[in-house]
């Protein structure tokens, strides 16, 4: 039975991807998605694990999960659904 209220969160495999990759797709992922939309992330650049949660603190977006399945290191991300104090998220503004 399909969920239409609450849509399929984006997955990125960005295994084999070296820093600042990871941190740089993920970004795009969530400047592209609908506000309050999880994007998923699998990597297994050991710097991943800190480059991608500064990304998000710099951005202001959330990590919902983050984990360690041994060379792995898996995020769901989330796009805040709308910001209180931080400056409006514009993808196109760079």
């Amino acid at each position: 039975m399909d969920n239409d209220s609450e849509p399929a969160a984006e997955v990125l495999d960005l295994r084999g991807l070296k820093c600042p990759l990871p941190a740089l797709f993920a970004k795009r992922a969530l400047a592209r998605a609908r506000p309050g939309a999880l994007v998923q992330l699998i990597a297994d650049d050991p710097l991943a694990a800190v480059d991608i949660p500064h990304m998000c603190a710099q951005e202001f977006y959330e990590v919902v999960e983050s984990r360690r399945e041994g060379q792995l290191v898996r995020f769901t991300l989330k796009r805040p659904n709308a910001p209180s104090n931080e400056p409006p998220l514009d993808p196109g503004a760079r």
